[in-house]
């Protein structure tokens, strides 16, 4: 029944003559349909007894004949347009019900619904069935409607009891028509309406702005949270690298150690085979001896001076020995092992740092910069200069955070200082030292300026690399991928300039990629 109720349309099912659903249906012999009270009434009340629908005349009032599945059909869908009516009535009492901190309707009664508007000049609140009297009734259709709030006579003036329609700007509060001519005469006021959305468009700008602002910093929270995995990434590299570079050196150096023993162990055996080697040999000859110096000795206690002469020429010359003189023990130099063996660990030591360095200077280039030398910058004195003819110079580019590198291209022998600077302004200052206390972070490649680290080797080229954040400076040695200096947990408040120097009697040229000063 539920089925064919889905495939039938109520139409098929209303009485032509209460234009209702079917109650009680019945069928004329035509075959027509009717609520049996509808056709009886129908014909009580005219002269002719004739079908509504097709006109049918019947001399005699013709017997009228239940229909069962007409009536079945009339009751399901009576039942279901209750329960539609029934459902959208409990929809529609949900969406309209009042939740928790809305306006209410002042009028409902019982379960109160939620307020659609509020009334300035009722002061009351009205749910959309209540409200509809204010949009039909002419007389409350001039109301001044508002969406809903809450305590409506805040909206009323307390001095004229009067709606606070406007707005003054000039004493930024809310005023009523009364007060507009009174108080506030020649005050900047406007609608209360106008004011509102003015300052709900200031909200919504505000708003904007604060979610802009919440954007930006989830966005460098996961930088940070980038960042962070960066640096742990980095750091498990580091680690790992360098675990494996110690225990390398560890194992090389216990290698080394156990070589050392075993040749010293080697060396001592040797030297005590060749002793016991030479003390079998006296032995044997102090054995000979022993025995002749006993033989001789019997001979010198007769008295018998005749007796004594004869047994002489008995005697033996001594045994034949061999000379001792040049003969000793070679003892072996344990010394010399010991400083072999740390030389081979220090040439490893450096290889592995040579490594190291290598990778570290190939990271490094990816923060390369492009350095060009401002003109406008150039001293004609470098300070405490052995050479009058000195001058120095900055680059155009100023760095103020992250990381950055730059390379320098030393050209012959000569006097050259190379880093980074502040502000070059001190060292119109014959007294200034280059050094990280006057805000020089460099290297120079003679011993004649105090505060720099002199360098000891010719060096062609440099590489420079500062980490700006952490306070490091880091001086290479492009050609053999050695570090020569480096210093450590500075702390910089201003930009930092590459710095160049040089002597022009020298015949120093130092360049970048861009520029050459000489």
């Amino acid at each position: 029944m539920a089925a064919a109720s889905c495939l039938l349309s109520e139409d098929q099912f209303l009485c032509c003559i209460c234009l209702e659903v079917f109650t009680d249906p019945v069928s004329t012999p035509c075959g027509h349909n009717f609520c049996k009270n509808c056709i009886t009434q129908h014909w009580n009340s005219s002269p002719l007894c004739q079908c509504p629908v097709c006109k049918r005349k019947y001399y005699t009032r013709p017997e009228l004949h239940v229909n069962t599945f007409i009536s079945e059909m009339a009751a399901q869908f009576k039942l279901s347009a209750q329960q539609e009516a029934s459902s959208s009535s409990r929809r529609r009492s949900e969406q309209q019900s009042a939740k928790p901190g809305e306006v209410l309707c002042d009028v409902c009664t019982g379960t109160k619904l939620k307020a659609l508007k509020s009334c300035l000049v009722c002061l009351t609140s009205y749910c959309e069935t209540h409200l509809q009297p204010h949009q039909t009734v002419s007389g409350l259709k001039r109301h001044q409607l508002i969406d809903p709030v809450k305590n409506l006579e805040w909206m009323m003036c307390s001095k004229h009891d009067k709606p606070l329609e406007l707005y003054c700007k000039t004493d930024q509060r809310c005023v009523c028509a009364i007060c507009s001519v009174s108080d506030h005469k020649r005050h900047d006021v406007v609608p209360l309406t106008e004011e509102y959305d003015a300052k709900k468009a200031g909200l919504e700008k505000t708003e904007a702005e604060i979610q802009e602002m919440i954007q930006k910093r989830k966005i460098k929270i996961g930088e940070m949270k980038h960042s962070v995995q960066l640096s742990k990434k980095e750091a498990d590299r580091v680690t790992a690298e360098g675990v494996h570079i110690f225990t390398s050196l560890i194992e090389f150096a216990k290698s080394s150690m156990k070589e050392l023993i075993k040749t010293i162990e080697e060396q001592q055996r040797t030297a005590e085979k060749q002793a016991e080697g030479h003390m079998k040999e006296l032995e044997q000859e102090l054995s000979e001896l022993m025995q002749k110096s006993s033989e001789v000795e019997k001979l010198t206690r007769p008295e018998d001076i005749l007796d004594l002469i004869q047994s002489l020429s008995s005697v033996k010359t001594a045994p034949p020995t061999k000379d001792w003189t040049n003969i000793s023990v070679h003892l072996p130099s344990y010394t010399w092992m010991v400083v072999r063996i740390i030389n081979q660990v220090e040439s490893n030591l450096r290889s592995e740092i040579r490594k190291v360095t290598k990778a570290e200077l190939k990271r490094v280039r990816d923060y390369k910069v492009k350095v060009t030398f401002d003109a406008d910058s150039v001293q004609p004195k470098a300070p405490q200069s052995a050479n009058d003819n000195c001058k120095c110079v900055l680059s155009k580019q100023g760095f103020s955070f992250g990381r950055f590198y730059f390379e320098v291209y030393v050209k012959t022998h000569g006097t050259w200082t190379v880093g980074v600077a502040k502000y070059m302004s001190n060292l119109k200052r014959e007294s200034t030292i280059l050094s990280p206390a006057n805000g020089y972070w460099t290297i120079c490649s003679e011993q004649w300026r105090s505060g720099h680290p002199a360098l000891n080797s010719e060096i062609k080229e440099v590489g420079v690399f500062i980490d700006y954040d952490e306070g490091l400076v880091c001086f290479y040695e492009i050609n053999c991928a050695a570090l020569i200096h480096s210093f450590i947990g500075c702390s910089f408040t201003e930009k930092l300039y590459p710095f160049f120097s040089t002597c022009r009697n020298d015949g120093v040229q130092i360049h970048t990629s861009a520029c050459v000063i000489s």
